[in-house]
């Protein structure tokens, strides 16, 4: 009888070692990948995109990763630059998810849907949930000049631009974006989900909220004061400023990814480890490593 206790008690403690470790997982994260067949610019080296790509997914490719996400402008123009950079993506052996950035959108109106169907984007904007993490991916050109696809959202572009442009915001610029009022509703109905099923939230936009300069989403105010009241969300990823950058602003770590696409000789990409309390990311190249710790 002691035996079976004994052997009872050790499965217990074996199961509850297992159930703990599952706890931590491992992704990785690129930006700005902003692939096309154009000279040099703004020292982006469009055309050494692919080959970057290439070498990110195979390091990458050698870790096993729960998923690989890309945070925006995949391309710089040009709809038929996907078909000389996906096949490269399709060879990751992770799952792969991808955030909507401006120059994705610098095709002619007719395709600026079917880019959405090339890289497999159901949704605009979405949720998914990786063990005790809701991240939510946000749509910074719902509201845009360019990535609008409706003419009510066309209206609401206008109606806000106008809104802001006379308030001296360095963020106020036709290249960025805004959440729709749409988009915020969903917005807190899935922080209020992640708030039920006791989840921590991460969110991946193409836009960085912090620091503010002239990078960010045109209503960031709006989009701070909605999640203010919730304690859970942990974590805001975001590209678009290719130099990086990163603050820590009410207990939420704002990290912006360095572009891939930039300088002669170097990448950037990251793999980044989520464990109970700490948030590690492994820099590759330009990219920095970092220490997140969630309070």
């Amino acid at each position: 009888m002691k035996k079976i206790i004994l052997f009872a008690i050790l499965s217990i403690m074996l199961f509850s070692c297992d159930k703990e470790k599952n706890t931590s997982f491992k992704i990785g994260v690129i930006a700005d990948c902003q692939y096309c067949n154009c000279d040099i610019k703004w020292d982006r080296y469009y055309k050494k995109a692919p080959q970057r790509l290439k070498e990110a997914v195979a390091t990458l490719n050698k870790d096993s990763l729960n998923y690989t996400i890309h945070l925006g402008d995949f391309i710089d123009k040009d709809y038929t630059s996907l078909d000389s950079i996906l096949p490269t993506w399709k060879t990751l052996t992770s799952k792969s998810y991808h955030v909507l950035g401006n120059h994705d959108f610098e095709v002619q109106d007719s395709l600026k849907e079917k880019v959405l169907e090339k890289l497999n984007i159901k949704k605009r904007y979405y949720s998914f949930v990786e063990n005790d993490w809701r991240f939510i991916v946000l749509d910074g050109n719902d509201l845009s000049f360019y990535g609008t696809t409706s003419k009510e959202k066309a209206q609401q572009t206008d109606s806000l631009f106008n809104q802001l442009k006379d308030e001296n915001l360095p963020y106020v610029q036709k290249w960025n974006g805004a959440l729709s009022n749409k988009q915020l509703n969903w917005i807190q109905q899935e922080l209020d989900k992640a708030v039920q099923e006791n989840q921590k939230v991460g969110f991946y936009c193409h836009f960085p909220i912090f620091p503010v300069d002239e990078h960010n989403i045109w209503n960031r105010e709006q989009f701070l004061s909605l999640i203010k009241p919730y304690k859970n969300v942990k974590l805001f990823f975001n590209g678009h400023n290719h130099a990086g950058a990163y603050e820590f602003v009410d207990n939420v770590h704002y990290l912006t990814f360095k572009g891939m696409v930039d300088t002669e000789n170097t990448s950037a990409f990251a793999k980044v480890k989520f464990e109970n309390n700490t948030v590690f990311v492994e820099g590759f190249e330009r990219e920095v490593s970092r220490k997140l710790v969630i309070k």
